[in-house]
């Protein structure tokens, strides 16, 4: 590279060979095994996969809410596992989360005031009447009012809870929210007007997302990247509309072929949002055979083989890397040699 040339903007979090395993009556569970990515700074992460697939386990990592059996979270350049407890007190105030449930995510014995305002108290940020005016501020972003101030989250449907908590999380100013299946327990209409709030949050305040989901629809309508997950690990990447039009993996064409016919204009008629279950015919579905193996005791080579059709005697035995190809894409799978489709495909 030329001296002259410009240096790549440094992603504002990144994780390297995250590897989580938890210890139940003599059993060894590797929930997530060797995972890596990288966040750029007002960009979102989708990160999908079926339940148990490891996902909320890397939301908790990445915030250190848990800490990784080995590898290296970084954020806007600062190893989270080596900074002192004052330095990770600070760096908290810029990672908050978004949980999968709206009311159980909140106190039932605190009013709005002090569930939104307590992120406020706990960072010093304000108190008293400043306190009061920051979090009617937080909720008229979120499409609240300061009528709701002194009402308790059960006084609430799900879409306003969730609403309440990110408020909540928008409280300190974060450069980086995580969105651990945050619309998961909502009606899909709903679903369409938080993840509008969202993605006009992210573009008045310049957020990063890491937006964790089941629902392929929902990621393909938020992310600019999605790492799929199976068995604790990352079987793809890339760009989310390249990945969702021409899927490499074969769990990642289970997966996309399985989703109802994406309409956008049909949903954008309807709600202004991504489209639901109902948008569209529904396409060909192709269901991996089986259930995931447990992370206990996964299977030799391709953790994916036992359920894949296009499985080779070579997926039995040998475990195929992550290979990253000139289109940015990622996969791994031994149909795919660094990127190029092999003749077996």
């Amino acid at each position: 590279m030329s001296p002259d040339a410009p240096t790549p903007e440094a992603p504002l979090f990144e994780a390297r060979d995250l590897v989580k395993r938890f210890r139940s009556r003599g059993t060894v569970v590797r929930a997530v095994d060797g995972v890596s990515l990288r966040i750029p700074r007002g960009r979102t992460v989708g990160l999908v996969g079926e339940s148990g697939s490891g996902k909320s386990t890397v939301a908790r990592l990445a915030l250190r809410l848990l800490d990784p059996t080995s590898g290296q979270v970084t954020f806007d350049g600062v190893d989270l596992l080596r900074a002192s407890r004052g330095q990770l007190q600070a760096l908290r105030r810029r990672m908050q989360i978004v949980f999968q449930d709206p009311l159980g995510s909140l106190n039932p014995r605190m009013r709005v005031l002090d569930a939104v305002g307590e992120p406020l108290a706990v960072h010093r940020i304000a108190k008293g009447s400043a306190r009061v005016d920051r979090v009617v501020e937080l909720l008229e972003r979120v499409g609240l009012r300061s009528a709701d101030l002194y009402r308790f989250s059960h006084q609430f449907s799900g879409g306003q809870a969730q609403r309440i908590g990110i408020a909540r999380a928008l409280a300190t100013e974060p450069d980086l929210i995580v969105c651990d299946e945050a619309v998961s327990a909502l009606d899909v209409s709903v679903q369409a007007q938080v993840l509008n709030l969202l993605k006009r949050l992210q573009s008045e305040l310049g957020l990063s997302y890491l937006f964790i989901a089941h629902d392929l629809n929902v990621v393909r309508y938020m992310a600019d990247e999605v790492c799929v997950m199976y068995l604790g690990q990352i079987v793809e990447r890339g760009d989310g509309d390249t990945l969702f039009a021409d899927p490499r993996h074969p769990y990642t064409e289970m997966l996309v072929s399985a989703l109802p016919e994406f309409a956008p204009e049909r949903a954008s008629e309807r709600t202004g949002g991504p489209a639901g279950g109902r948008a569209g015919g529904r396409a060909r579905r192709s269901v991996p055979r089986g259930e995931p193996a447990s992370p206990s005791s996964p299977p030799p080579g391709c953790r994916f083989h036992p359920r894949c059709p296009k499985a080779m005697e070579r997926c039995r035995v040998e475990a195929p890397a992550l290979h990253g190809a000139a289109d940015g894409r990622a996969v791994a799978c031994h149909l795919f040699d660094a990127g190029r489709e092999a003749s077996a495909r």
